[in-house]
């Protein structure tokens, strides 16, 4: 009896163990993630604009005025102009890249570097960059007017003005930095998939008249499948959640015209101090995002070999 008491202790030991290990880190999420998110839910229920009073109950009259803010509307067409002009580069053009860098050139080294310098600049100080190139005299519309293309210079970051009647020339602005910083990232993410296919995979298509492009179209494309639903859902997800380049170069404007979920999240919070509205707008994101991440999860498991 003795020895079974024993033997069931020591297995209650081993089973415990990870969770012992795992117990400090639930303890700093559930005190800085969880909590403070089941308040957010909590508090999207309520009125909260004087902080110096409790929150009153309204159950969904934040939703429906949710529903009635033609900003709200606004930012979210924003979003999702953003997602749908930002995730087709971003998927597409580092695999070009990848494929580039991946060739064993002299040299190729520095180029991967020179690629990935932009991911490693604080979005802060890229953000100051790209707002003095796009500046009234900056260097991009002197250099427009040395060509003689636009004598009077294109106004970057201070039109509402929209390109083809859809997308504003402020937004396209602003999701260029996004594209600029976030080509390099997904670069490594596509040569690590390209550096794991075996060489006499290509050697065997080239037998069978598969040689140059038709090699990628043939065999890096669908064994690259994994890696491009990866990226699409993850730049999927930054693009839903931008917000740095907003604030810095155009803080929503001109008339919204840039202003994205997250930023009228922010504005709503901290300039507004209607922290229970800024709660259900974040609510809604959470969702959008939720539903970006199952839809990873679904193309991992249909697309094969998951990725580690």
């Amino acid at each position: 009896m003795s020895q079974l008491t024993s033997k069931n202790w020591i297995i209650i030991q081993q089973r415990l163990t990870p969770y012992l290990f795992l117990l400090p880190a639930l303890v700093l999420l559930g005190l800085t993630v969880f909590w403070p998110a089941l308040q957010a839910f909590y508090l999207s229920f309520t009125s909260y604009e004087d902080i110096s009073q409790p929150p009153q109950w309204i159950g969904f009259g934040n939703f429906l005025r949710l529903w009635k803010d033609a900003v709200f509307w606004k930012t979210l067409e924003n979003t999702f102009l953003y997602l749908v002009g930002v995730v087709p580069i971003l998927v597409i053009t580092p695999l070009g890249l990848a494929i580039l860098v991946n060739q064993k050139l002299r040299g190729v080294s520095w180029f991967r570097a020179a690629y990935y310098t932009p991911v490693v600049i604080s979005m802060v100080v890229a953000g100051i960059a790209w707002k003095w190139l796009y500046a009234e005299n900056g260097l991009l519309n002197q250099l427009l007017k040395t060509i003689g293309i636009f004598p009077e210079g294109i106004p970057w970051l201070t039109s509402p003005d929209k390109i083809l009647g859809i997308l504003p020339i402020s937004l396209a602005s602003v999701m260029a930095v996004t594209m600029w910083k976030g080509l390099g990232y997904y670069m490594v993410i596509y040569l690590a998939g390209l550096q794991s296919i075996p060489a006499d995979v290509y050697e065997a298509a080239a037998i069978d008249g598969s040689d140059g492009i038709k090699k990628h179209w043939d065999i890096t494309i669908p064994l690259m499948r994994p890696y491009l639903a990866l990226v699409a859902v993850i730049s999927a997800i930054s693009a839903t959640k931008v917000f740095e380049e907003v604030y810095i170069m155009t803080q929503g404007g001109p008339l919204n015209s840039s202003k994205t979920i997250v930023y009228y999240l922010y504005e709503q919070a901290f300039s507004n101090l209607d922290i229970s509205y800024a709660c259900t707008i974040g609510l809604i994101l959470f969702l959008i995002i939720l539903g970006l991440s199952v839809l990873r999860l679904t193309l991992n498991q249909s697309g094969g070999d998951s990725l580690v």
